[in-house]
């Protein structure tokens, strides 16, 4: 029953972050005028959409392998490689969402780093690199004892779910700044609910959504891997001679 439960998660999961993602996409490429690289405003509509991908969908679900019952048996290494190729990933996406950003500011004299939205979503990346970089040197590499990944294992499972909260708390706060700078005319203020604004809460509350799944899923003790020796009805059994 457990099992049929995560992977029914995992499909919700798999659909809520498809369409965050793609509901992002026609925000920017409906109503902002779509994409450029080039300085201009069509260079920032980049930025939510990365940021989306990156720092929220590709993050969560590079937090969930260690879930998936395949992993529970035979050598860690792989899931290791695949949990820090995931992040990584996740991260390079998030620095161009960030160069996008700023060499908007810096083309349209726009001062950067003044807003809580800024300041909320550059502590978030900050500590992503931290943990990144931290989770590597310690977990993945084979110099680190036992002990050592035994005490830091509980820290960087509690900033893992720390840095996707952040992540969500700045793309909501960034999807709000957003629709007050773009509907402040008198034809169509945010006040007003356009079509808009209705649409960008939406894709606000799809993000919330699957922050919340994945966060329960991370936490749920019946989802988690156990320990050596005992084994779930999620676990995949050995036959023998395997």
């Amino acid at each position: 029953m457990a099992s049929g439960w995560f992977y029914l998660s995992c499909l919700v999961l798999g659909s809520l972050g498809s369409m965050c993602i793609l509901f992002a996409v026609y925000w920017m490429q409906y109503w902002r005028g779509g994409f450029a690289w080039d300085g201009s405003i069509y260079m920032f509509n980049w930025h939510p959409v990365l940021m989306v991908s990156g720092m929220v969908v590709l993050y969560g679900a590079a937090s969930l392998v260690y879930r998936l019952p395949q992993s529970w048996v035979g050598p860690k290494l792989p899931w290791k490689l695949l949990h820090a190729a995931l992040h990584l990933m996740a991260f390079i996406l998030t620095v161009v969402g960030l160069v996008a950003v700023f060499q908007f500011h810096s083309h349209s004299n726009i001062a950067h780093l003044y807003s809580l939205h800024s300041w909320l979503g550059i502590t978030t990346v900050v500590l992503f690199a931290c943990q990144w970089f931290l989770g590597f040197a310690v977990f993945l590499l084979p110099w680190a004892s036992l002990w050592l990944r035994s005490l830091l294992k509980p820290i960087h499972v509690f900033f893992g779910a720390s840095i996707l909260s952040l992540s969500v708390a700045s793309v909501i706060s960034g999807i709000n700044e957003k629709l007050f700078f773009s509907l402040k005319n008198a034809t169509k203020p945010y006040a007003s609910l356009p079509s808009e604004a209705v649409f960008a809460n939406c894709i606000g509350l799809l993000v919330v959504a699957f922050g919340l799944l994945v966060l329960y899923v991370l936490l749920a003790s019946s989802w988690k891997r156990p320990e050596p020796g005992i084994l779930t009805d999620r676990q995949p059994l050995l036959h023998d001679g395997e």
